[in-house]
């Protein structure tokens, strides 16, 4: 089976969590990813995320739950290390952080930081994982104009 990948490729960052149907609400209610596929096996279960229709540069965000460890907070991400999510308008940022305040799940309330962080607020996932989420921090413009937006 041909696969189409030509060069050795980034594809994913795998986490664990001790309630896979939380953690996907959670990323599909606050975040632009949607479930790519759903896997189950004998240990547990597993989640692929990624942005919607992402068909030229794929990136999964795996999600899985071992049967061993449900029921138990299983964050690696934390107090600093994260996940970026970086957004168009900086009004996003600021109502991102609503939704999660109002959830409960805020980490850092929005604040602007010196170039080139941009303007940030962070998330927690439900197992404690910091989900940073940006504007004007120009990771996507900045690597598409170094190595050509086609």
């Amino acid at each position: 089976m041909a696969t189409g990948l030509i060069s050795a490729r980034w594809t994913h960052v795998a986490l664990p969590t001790g309630d896979l149907d939380k953690a996907i609400e959670f990323y599909t209610s606050l975040t632009p990813l949607v479930v790519v596929e759903r896997f189950k096996d004998a240990d547990g279960e597993s989640v692929w995320l990624s942005n919607d229709q992402q068909v030229e540069t794929p990136f999964v965000l795996v999600l899985v739950s071992f049967n061993k460890d449900k029921g138990t907070q299983q964050g690696l991400l934390h107090p600093f290390a994260h996940i970026g999510i970086e957004v168009p308008e900086r009004g996003d940022v600021d109502a991102l952080a609503d939704r999660a305040r109002e959830l409960g799940c805020l980490h850092w309330e929005p604040r602007q930081m010196p170039d080139p962080i941009g303007y940030i607020c962070a998330l927690k996932d439900p197992d404690g994982n910091v989900v940073e989420i940006s504007h004007d921090q120009r990771v996507f413009d900045t690597v598409r104009q170094k190595w050509g937006s086609s």
